[in-house]
């Protein structure tokens, strides 16, 4: 019995393979015949799985968020250290993914964000609730700092959370740009003193 026979299976199949071809060379450059090809999947079967190739991104999206989201929840729930560890471990785990060997493509929110936000309301709206939704985490870690004492406490920690994640939104698009890590070096570094860290 094959390993894809079910249907989740098939459709989780054609997003995990689909995730960095789109990656490398955005959502409208690659066409559903390269994504299936990779995938192995006749293109008459797609249709079973998603209504359009807009769907098709939609669901994309809600899965990498719905990803992103679990691992800064374990990050940030995690029992050890202090709240401050705690946020510095997610800055440090997003700068290990965009320089890593296989980073081409870690972060769809960069590199697909300008280019969907035109095309699809429907993946704009993701896109947006996506970030809010990281936003609103990265508050709590911020204000769970003030808490126990590892961070100073401030008095808009939404403000500081959505100035840090603006950063490193923008670290990541400047390392496209200078295929270079020293924006992620710059952005640990800022925020480092944003929260009052030494260096």
């Amino acid at each position: 019995m094959s390993t894809l026979s079910a249907p989740h299976d098939v459709r989780q199949h054609i997003l995990d393979t689909a995730r960095p071809i789109l990656g490398r060379k955005g959502f409208s450059a690659v066409g559903l015949n390269e994504i299936l090809g990779a995938a192995g999947v006749p293109k008459g079967s797609f249709y079973h799985y998603f209504a359009s190739k807009e769907a098709f991104g939609e669901a994309l999206l809600e899965q990498y968020f719905t990803t992103g989201l679990a691992r800064i929840d374990a990050i940030l729930s995690d029992s050890g250290g202090t709240a401050a560890d705690r946020l510095m471990r997610y800055w440090q785990g997003w700068r290990d993914a965009q320089t890593g060997s296989d980073a081409c493509g870690q972060c769809l929110a960069v590199k697909l964000g300008a280019e969907v936000c035109d095309l699809s309301e429907g993946m704009r709206a993701i896109l947006a609730d996506g970030t809010r939704r990281i936003v609103a985490r990265l508050e709590r870690g911020v204000t769970a700092g003030g808490d126990d004492g590892s961070l100073p406490r401030v008095d808009d920690p939404g403000h500081v959370a959505m100035v840090l994640y603006q950063l490193w939104l923008g670290a990541t698009l400047l390392a496209k740009f200078t295929r270079d890590h020293r924006p992620f070096d710059e952005a640990m570094a800022t925020t480092r003193t944003l929260l009052a860290l030494p260096p």
